[in-house]
């Protein structure tokens, strides 16, 4: 995992420089300005949650939010994770988020990697190329014909498609094989996760995204995304929720404009933006807001 010391504007950068790449919002949210959700939870029947730098930075809890979770819940909302996490299975995330002093209900916790399973479930056989770290594990995927991408040219040159599925053991040198196997011979590439990058502690972490959109760049290559800003992570998340759900009062709640917010407007849903946790920490986010033409319903200093 390549982590780096890079500014918050940098990562905003990022966004912008793929923003003909990303879908376009129906709407305007109105920018309302509130502390955290406890403030608006009236207006909101149900929370969908980014996980990393909305509930967590890395391994720690933001301070305040699984108590102002627990709240929520106990008031009879209806909360879930709607996260771009696919490197690791479902089962890990739910030991992590109870590690964290969360509680969720299983089907409740909507990801990324669940999103391109559906997917794949209804694919032909193929021998994939999977890029994920060894910690990955073929838990919830149907039974797959699958080699672990490394360092031998040979597998890339042989795989009839491309699982990107997380990139915590991903290598330039790995990236260059990869790209020069695509040039050879272009080949399908789903991407379980779009993030260019994720808060930890201490920086951010290059996610798959990144890797994507250079591979898009260098081979002409477009990948199938399944995870925020696009839209079937949505769907999926919907279709949990079942056919009674409001979306005027389902509130997705993220700390990035360009995943988070632009998905949740795209999708039709209410947004809310966490400025003080997540990835745009110390920018001006009106100034963000202006710039990327994706405006928040509601802006938060945290969840």
């Amino acid at each position: 995992m390549l982590t780096t010391q890079s500014s918050t504007p940098l990562g905003f950068s990022a966004y912008e420089g793929i923003r003909d790449r990303l879908p376009f919002p129906n709407r305007r949210g109105a920018v309302q300005r509130a502390s955290h959700l406890g403030d608006i939870a009236e207006h909101y029947d149900t929370f969908l949650l980014d996980a990393y730098g909305v509930l967590n930075r890395g391994q720690v809890a933001v301070p305040g939010v699984p108590e102002r979770i627990r709240e929520l819940q106990a008031a009879g909302k209806r909360v879930m994770v709607v996260s771009n996490a696919a490197g690791f299975p479902h089962r890990v995330l739910m030991e992590r988020y109870g590690a964290l002093g969360y509680t969720f209900a299983s089907e409740d916790v909507i990801t990324s990697r669940k999103t391109l399973v559906r997917r794949l479930e209804d694919h032909e056989p193929r021998h994939w190329g999977m890029i994920a770290g060894q910690h990955f594990g073929p838990d919830e995927f149907p039974p797959l014909d699958y080699t672990l991408l490394a360092d031998d040219r040979a597998h890339y040159d042989s795989a009839e498609g491309f699982l990107l599925v997380g990139a915590s053991e991903w290598t330039p040198a790995r990236q260059a094989l990869l790209v020069e196997s695509l040039k050879a011979h272009p080949r399908p590439l789903y991407v379980a996760n779009p993030d260019l990058l994720a808060p930890q502690e201490g920086g951010h972490s290059t996610e798959p995204g990144t890797y994507a959109h250079q591979i898009m760049d260098e081979t002409g290559v477009e990948p199938e995304f399944y995870g925020k800003p696009f839209g079937q992570i949505f769907e999926t998340a919907m279709q949990q929720l079942g056919d009674d759900v409001d979306p005027a009062r389902t509130l997705m709640v993220g700390d990035t404009l360009h995943t988070d917010v632009l998905g949740g407007l795209t999708a039709g849903l209410q947004t809310a933006l966490v400025t003080e946790t997540g990835v745009l920490a110390g920018m001006d986010i009106d100034e963000a807001i202006q710039t990327s033409g994706i405006a928040p319903d509601w802006v938060l200093r945290q969840a």
